[in-house]
């Protein structure tokens, strides 16, 4: 059992970042998909696919992106965890590297980037931060 699923996405993508992959795979559900909509949209992956099996079940195989044989995304943290979540209204919204990354939150308007959710004068809660 699984009591992180987001978390575990993330450190797939950072073990595979690590070790020089083009692609890694993750279980597919919905909260995990609209993270990665973030990721792509910002521009830290190539994209993603999903894979759906007889039994019911779903995969996510995601394209990781280089930059001069470098990885884009240098750092990649889970900021509210399964035993301490972390809220934010849009006043006290992080700033990450000093604007250069970018932190993700779950809003009541969906999952968006953090400049995003400024601009629509939403707060929620922060999953991870990016840069």
């Amino acid at each position: 059992m699984m009591n992180d699923p987001i978390g575990d996405m993330l450190t797939r993508i950072r073990n595979g970042l690590m070790r020089g992959k083009g692609k890694v795979s993750t279980p597919a559900s919905k909260l995990r998909a609209s993270v990665l909509d973030v990721l792509e949209a910002e521009g830290y992956i190539r994209g993603y696919t999903r894979t759906d099996f007889d039994n019911g079940k779903a995969d996510i195989e995601i394209e990781l992106k280089y930059y001069e044989g470098s990885p884009v995304i240098r750092e990649i943290k889970r900021v509210s965890k399964p035993g301490r979540r972390v809220y934010s209204s849009v006043k006290t919204l992080p700033r990450v590297a000093n604007g250069l990354g970018i932190a993700i939150l779950s809003t009541p308007k969906g999952v968006m980037a953090d400049h995003d959710a400024r601009d629509q004068n939403v707060g929620g809660e922060v999953l991870c931060q990016i840069f």
